[in-house]
């Protein structure tokens, strides 16, 4: 079998020069300045605005977010359904942006006292009941920092993977930010420190829709077929961890529900196994994503554009399904 390694959660382009990564660290600080001493409903409608704008104006943006929500509605690209879903989500996304960038400004406990208390509850009586480690999968939905920040305001020991491949000040600013809620934030290339929290029993949270990759796993998702990262269900199977989707959706007055979905348990390190794994967080991914899908911020392609991709993903799953070696993407070597 082809060793599946725990890639990058994104692909990006090169970060650029010095002065680049600072004049970006700077503009953020210069915005998140400003935003604490504006009113959120203006700063909302301001780079709401600017974000359905990028959206129109951006050919290439518009055309992997009207793919990606065409998939979730079942309707083609051009469809006016689709178009306005995809309006509705930068919308959205701008609210994320604000709470994001006014976090310095508000006290520490103000985002996780914003999480509704039963979804905490149920979370934290998993952990315990588990008697091991929890890895918590999520998708681009809601506010995933608010996620963070309630689990760990419940004194439960938790950590998020980042990446820290492009713009690293700016990685250490959020960094140190998120590690002041008591969230602990762990690199995702530093394996050593993966394996870590979970032999430490802790929580390790993973996000899980950064887009299509061709090394992906082969999943079914919204009845077309793509990949999911193989990080979480190969981290599970080498550690005993046990994989639990969450979902947290915004709700009026800036409050957030947390909702846990069904455990998964992933028996080995076997094709099957990783692919069986991995097509339960899809099938999850989709209850995530199907009540709210305006709340659904992951712009990235996250199907493959060449329908020839479909058939192929659906024979490599097949074949890790069989028990027979994992022949990897078309085209690719051992």
């Amino acid at each position: 079998m082809t060793q599946r390694r725990l890639e990058a959660p994104h692909r990006r382009l090169e970060s650029g020069s010095r002065l680049f990564e600072r004049a970006v660290v700077v503009a953020y600080k210069g915005a998140a300045t400003v935003l604490a001493h504006v009113p959120p409903r203006l700063s909302q409608w301001v780079i709401a605005t600017g974000s359905q704008a990028s959206y129109l104006l951006w050919p290439a943006k518009r055309r992997f977010s009207n793919i990606n929500f065409s998939h979730v509605l079942g309707l083609p690209n051009g469809h006016p359904k689709v178009r306005a879903l995809a309006l509705r989500a930068y919308r959205e996304y701008a609210k994320y942006v604000v709470e994001l960038m006014r976090l310095p400004s508000r006290p520490a406990d103000e985002l996780a006292s914003a999480v509704l208390t039963p979804g905490l509850d149920e979370l934290v009586g998993m952990w315990r009941d588990s008697g091991g480690p929890v890895i918590v999968v999520a998708g681009h939905v809601g506010n995933n920092e608010a996620a963070a920040a309630g689990i760990a305001g419940r004194g439960i020991p938790v950590s998020v993977v980042a990446d820290d491949s492009s713009f690293p000040e700016l990685f250490d600013l959020l960094r140190r930010q998120r590690e002041s809620w008591g969230v602990k934030v762990v690199p995702w290339r530093n394996l050593r420190g993966l394996f870590a929290v979970l032999r430490n029993n802790e929580v390790l949270a993973l996000l899980v829709d950064w887009g299509y990759r061709p090394d992906g796993v082969p999943v079914r998702l919204f009845d077309a077929w793509t990949t999911l990262p193989a990080g979480p269900a190969t981290l599970a199977a080498k550690t005993g961890a046990l994989i639990l989707p969450i979902t947290i959706r915004r709700q009026p007055h800036g409050r957030f529900r947390m909702e846990g979905g069904e455990p998964i348990r992933v028996a080995s390190s076997a094709p099957a196994d990783i692919q069986r794994a991995t097509q339960a967080i899809a099938h999850a991914l989709e209850d995530t994503i199907r009540p709210a899908p305006e709340q659904w911020y992951s712009f990235k392609p996250c199907w493959p554009t060449d329908p020839a991709t479909g058939p192929e993903l659906e024979a490599r799953a097949a074949t890790m399904l069989a028990g027979s070696p994992d022949p990897g993407p078309s085209g690719s070597r051992p």
